[in-house]
C-alpha cells in the first residue's frame, strides 16, 4: 500500500497562485462593461508578472526538492523556466490590446486562455512524473488550439486551427504512447525512478521504442524538421496578437519537456537519442533556413525562421552537457525575445482592415519611422546573429558547448546555414531603409505599443552588451 506524504502546497505556489488568479480573471470579466477586457488584461498582467515573482521566491537555490509524492520538484531550472515563460507571455500580450480592439476580438476569453496556458508552462517546468508532465503539456495545447481560432469568422484562421489540432492531437498520442512504453520498461512514473531504471539498463528494446515515440511527441512540440509542417500555416493563418504568443513562450515549455523527459529521466540513454536529435537539428536548419529564402509572407518567413531557430537550440541539447541544456536554455530566452519583438513589430504596422504581414509592407519603413526601423534593425541583426545583439551570445554558446562535446563538423554546418539565413534577414532591413515608397504616411499607435517595442529592441541591444546576468542565470539553473 502507498504511503502518501502530506504535500508541501508552497512548492506549489506559483501554480496555485496562477490556478486561483484564473478564477478570478473569469469572474471579473463578468463584471467588466467596459467592452475592451480591461480587468482581463491588468489581472492578467498582473498575475504574470506576480508569477515571476513567485517563481524565484520558491524555488531558485533548492536542489531538487520534490513534493506530492514526488511528483513535482523544486528547483533552479523550475524557477527560470517558470520566470522566462511567465515574462514573456506578459511581453506578448502587452502588444496585444490595440490589434485585437480592431478587429473586434478584445475579450477576456483571450487573456484567460493565455492565463491557463502558461499554466501549463509551469506545470511543465516542475513535472517530476510522466503524468504532471503530460497534464502540463495538455493545458497548454488546448489552450493554444483554442487562441488560434480565436477569430471564428476568418476561414484561414479557422483552417489553421483544425490543422494544428489534429496534428497537435497525432503528436499527442505518439508522447503519450512513448509514455506508456517508458511506464511498462520501468515500472514507475517518476522521472528519478524511470532515471535509475534506464542506468540498470532493464528491458533496453522497449525503452529505446518509447523514447523514440516520446522524441517524435516532443519535436512536434518544438516544431522541429520534418515535423514542422503546422508551423508556417498557424503562424500565418492565427491573429498576430496570438502568433506571439505561440512563438515565443511555448519555446520554454517544449524546453522543460525534452529536459525533464530526456536529459533528466532519460539521459543515461543519450547516445541513442543524441543521434536522432541530430537529425532533428540538421533537418530544421536545412529546411527552415532554405524554405525561409523564397518566402514573400513576412510571418510565413518568421515562422520558417523559427523552424531553423530550432534547429540550433537542438544542437545545445546534442551536446549532452549541462553546458549544452545551459546554452539551449539562454537560446530559447532569447529567442522568445526576438520573435515577441518581431510579431510585435507586425501588430503595430498593422491597422484595422490591413494586416502588414507582407515583406513588401515594410518598404521606406525608416521614412515611415525611423524608431521603429531601427528596432526592426536590432531585431533582424540579432536573428542573424551578428554581436552586440543577444543573438550573437545564444548562437556563440551553442557553438561553443559543440565544439566542447567534440561535434566540431556540427558547428561548421551551424555556420554555414546561418550565413544562409543572413540574406533573408537582410532582405527585410532591404525593404525597411532602401525600398521606396511614393507619399509615404507617418505611422500612428497609442502610446503603450510604442513604449513595449521600444523596451523590446533596448532588451536585445542590452542582453547584447552585457549578457553576463542572463548566462550567470542559465549555468546556475544547472548547477555549474
Amino acid at each position: 500500500m502507498m504511503n502518501f506524504e502530506m504535500p508541501q502546497f508552497a512548492l506549489a505556489a506559483p501554480e496555485i497562485w496562477l490556478g486561483v488568479m484564473v478564477c478570478v480573471v473569469l469572474v471579473a470579466d463578468l463584471f467588466d462593461r467596459s467592452g475592451e477586457a480591461r480587468f482581463a488584461f491588468w489581472l492578467t498582467q498582473l498575475s504574470l508578472l506576480a508569477g515571476v515573482w513567485l517563481a524565484f521566491y520558491t524555488h531558485w537555490g533548492d536542489s531538487g526538492q520534490t513534493t506530492f509524492n514526488g511528483m513535482v520538484v523544486s528547483d533552479s531550472l523550475a524557477a527560470l523556466l517558470k520566470a522566462a515563460s511567465a515574462a514573456l507571455a506578459a511581453l506578448t500580450l502587452a502588444y496585444s490590446r490595440d490589434y485585437l480592439r480592431d478587429r473586434g476580438l478584445l475579450k477576456g476569453e483571450f487573456y484567460l486562455l493565455a492565463l491557463i496556458a502558461t499554466l501549463g508552462m509551469f506545470v511543465m517546468a516542475s513535472a517530476s512524473s510522466l503524468l504532471v508532465l503530460y497534464i502540463g503539456l495538455e493545458l497548454l495545447s488546448l489552450s493554444l488550439y483554442a487562441m488560434v481560432a480565436l477569430d471564428r469568422d476568418n476561414r484561414v484562421g479557422s483552417e489553421a486551427a483544425m490543422k494544428y489540432f489534429i496534428l497537435g492531437a497525432l503528436a499527442s498520442g505518439m508522447l503519450l504512447y512513448g509514455m506508456s512504453m517508458i511506464y511498462g520498461a520501468t515500472g514507475s512514473l517518476l522521472i528519478g525512478e524511470i532515471m535509475l531504471a534506464a542506468s540498470g539498463g532493464e528491458n533496453a528494446l522497449l525503452l529505446a521504442f518509447g523514447m523514440t515515440f516520446a522524441l517524435v511527441g516532443v519535436a512536434f512540440k518544438f516544431g522541429a524538421a520534418p515535423f514542422h509542417m503546422w508551423v508556417p500555416d498557424v503562424y500565418q493563418g492565427a491573429p498576430t496578437a496570438v502568433t506571439a504568443f505561440l512563438g515565443s513562450a511555448p519555446k520554454i515549455a517544449a524546453l522543460a519537456l525534452f529536459l525533464r523527459l530526456l536529459a533528466e529521466g532519460l539521459g543515461d540513454l543519450q547516445a541513442q537519442w543524441q543521434v536522432m536529435a541530430i537529425i532533428l537539428a540538421v533537418g530544421s536548419l536545412a529546411a527552415g533556413n532554405l524554405f525561409a529564402l523564397v518566402q514573400t509572407n513576412f510571418k510565413r518567413m518568421l515562422a520558417y525562421s523559427t523552424v531553423s531557430h530550432i534547429g540550433f537550440l537542438f544542437l545545445g541539447l546534442v551536446a549532452g552537457s549541462e553546458e549544452g541544456y545551459s546554452a539551449a536554455l539562454f537560446y530559447a530566452i532569447s529567442y522568445g525575445i526576438m520573435a515577441a519583438g518581431a510579431f510585435g513589430m507586425i501588430i503595430l504596422l498593422s491597422h484595422k482592415g490591413f494586416e502588414a504581414e507582407q515583406i513588401e509592407d515594410l518598404n521606406g519603413l525608416n521614412d515611415r519611422h525611423s524608431g521603429y526601423a531601427l528596432v526592426m534593425l536590432l531585431l533582424m541583426f540579432s536573428m542573424t546573429g551578428i554581436p552586440g545583439t543577444v543573438g550573437f551570445y545564444a548562437k556563440w554558446l551553442v557553438l561553443q558547448a559543440l565544439v566542447e562535446a567534440g561535434l566540431v563538423w556540427l558547428a561548421v554546418l551551424a555556420v554555414l546555414f546561418a550565413v544562409i539565413g543572413a540574406f533573408y534577414y537582410l532582405r527585410v532591413l532591404k525593404a525597411v531603409y532602401f525600398e521606396r515608397v511614393e507619399n509615404p504616411q507617418p505611422l500612428v499607435s497609442s502610446r503603450g505599443p510604442r513604449v513595449v517595442v521600444a523596451a523590446n529592441g533596448a532588451l536585445i541591444l542590452l542582453l547584447g552588451l552585457f549578457p553576463d546576468t542572463l548566462i550567470a542565470l542559465c549555468r546556475a539553473a544547472f548547477g555549474l
